[in-house]
């Protein structure tokens, strides 16, 4: 057996080119998208994200500016650039790219985003709305990921859902939506006794922990749908992800690669998110 690949690459394209016609509409309108990313310091990780976001902005027709702030940038004066962009109208849409230098408090320039404009879905107004079942923003890795699950055509309902990874970013938020598609969640971290046995469970497996090809085909249901999240580089400088990928494709019904697994989708749900804003003004 071998399992059938979800390509996240197509699936992210096919979700672009819906938001292409919403764009071309609200620029008719004189209402043209605008994303503010804020980048602090040089961290390469976040160079290259940030990159592919003004790329793919650029694809759409999305209006995009940059702010890149040298690593000494105080909290004040960041805090401040926020505060600036909430105000400005043309920005619909603000990411302040993570991780930030040690110095700054991520938690307080986050919670100074103003809601409707936090695309990304981190801040507690849009963190609240998404536990109790209100519309706001949902996070895009999260959100990205449900999408990969439906393009298997297997419900959630009823099922052994079992999140790998604990993260505010990803694994806590990835409970919540399974949750509200019926399914049977577990969260699994570092003090989870007997992991393997857990993941065993799984009818739908999603791995966000952070560790390279931790996960092997040994601890995975035959049959299970499995999502990595994870984006590590090896010694020898390929990219790898949380699933060990040959012996979890002997094993699996579904899985995606990395990269071009959930990569793509985190993006196209920011550029989703964007046009959302947009459209609610």
């Amino acid at each position: 057996m071998t399992a059938r690949m979800i390509d996240g690459k197509a699936v992210a394209t096919r979700l672009r080119e819906s938001l292409r016609v919403k764009i071309e509409d609200l620029t008719a309108q004189g209402k043209t998208p605008g994303l503010a990313v804020v980048i602090v310091g040089d961290n390469p990780a976040s160079r290259v994200y940030v990159n592919m976001k003004k790329k793919a902005s650029a694809e759409l027709g999305i209006y995009s500016e940059e702010h890149t702030l040298p690593a000494t940038t105080t909290q004040i004066e960041l805090l401040q650039l926020v505060r600036n962009l909430n105000a400005k109208p043309s920005i619909h849409g603000i990411l302040v790219q993570l991780p930030l230098p040690a110095h700054l408090n991520e938690q307080e320039i986050l919670e100074t985003i103003d809601p409707a404009k936090d695309v990304d879905g981190f801040h507690p107004v849009n963190v609240g709305k998404l536990l109790i079942g209100l519309p706001g923003f949902l996070p895009c890795t999260p959100a990205g990921v449900m999408e990969l699950i439906k393009e298997t055509g297997i419900s959630i309902n009823g099922k052994e859902c079992v999140v790998v990874g604990r993260s505010n970013i990803v694994g806590k938020p990835q409970a919540i939506l399974l949750l509200r598609e019926n399914g049977t969640v577990t969260i699994c971290h570092s003090r989870t006794a007997d992991l393997a046995a857990v993941c065993r469970r799984a009818d739908i497996l999603i791995v966000a922990i952070g560790r390279t090809e931790m996960i092997t085909g040994a601890m995975i249901k035959p049959g299970a749908v499995v999502i990595d999240v994870g984006m590590n580089r090896k010694a020898d400088g390929k990219l790898a992800g949380d699933v060990h990928y040959e012996s979890a494709a002997s094993v699996a019904g579904w899985i995606t690669p990395v990269p071009g697994g959930v990569g793509p989708m985190t993006i196209a749900m920011l550029m989703k998110n964007t046009v959302e804003s947009a459209q609610r003004r």
